[in-house]
């Protein structure tokens, strides 16, 4: 895969932009329901984390599906639902380690983030940037530039306590 979805519940507000723009997108209707993609709120901590299929190397929801209505595109290395062939067993959204598949009760199918075939509409209108398509090659660059960031607002941090 040559560009991965990168999810940051750090930059993420909560406003469902995402939602909105994922359902409208595939089912022309703003309809969070209908979304790829889920805000879920701790409570608890006020985060808002985004949810959706990160198109694991070895998904476990291509290996469970009894019709092979899962697959991985070897071309593009994200893991395609064929809704036609899909019983909507739900057995993905059980194997699923982020619970991303979601089940459309209206057709009775699973459906999943299918990337917008590269045009991922929720990045587009992340104002945030909670939510980022980038190169794989430089998501090591970015994950590195946010913990060195993290690290410099703890330094920060400390120093104004020892401060007082």
């Amino acid at each position: 895969m040559s560009q991965v979805l990168v999810l940051d519940p750090v930059e993420c507000s909560g406003c469902r932009t995402c939602e909105i723009a994922c359902s409208l997108h595939h089912n022309n209707e703003c309809n969070p329901e209908k979304a790829r993609i889920r805000v879920i709120k701790y409570e608890s901590r006020g985060v808002f984390t985004p949810v959706t299929c990160i198109h694991c190397e070895t998904a476990l929801c291509e290996n469970v599906c009894p019709m092979r209505a899962l697959q991985k595109n070897p071309t593009t290395g994200t893991v395609e639902l064929n809704e036609e062939i899909c019983i909507g067993c739900k057995l993905c959204i059980y194997v699923c380690p982020l619970a991303a598949p979601h089940f459309d009760a209206d057709r009775n199918v699973v459906v999943k983030c299918d990337l917008c075939d590269g045009d991922p509409q929720c990045v587009k209108l992340c104002t945030t940037k909670a939510l980022q398509y980038v190169s794989v090659n430089r998501l090591p660059i970015l994950l590195k530039r946010k913990g060195a960031n993290k690290l410099m607002e703890f330094q920060t941090l400390m120093t104004t306590e020892r401060s007082k």
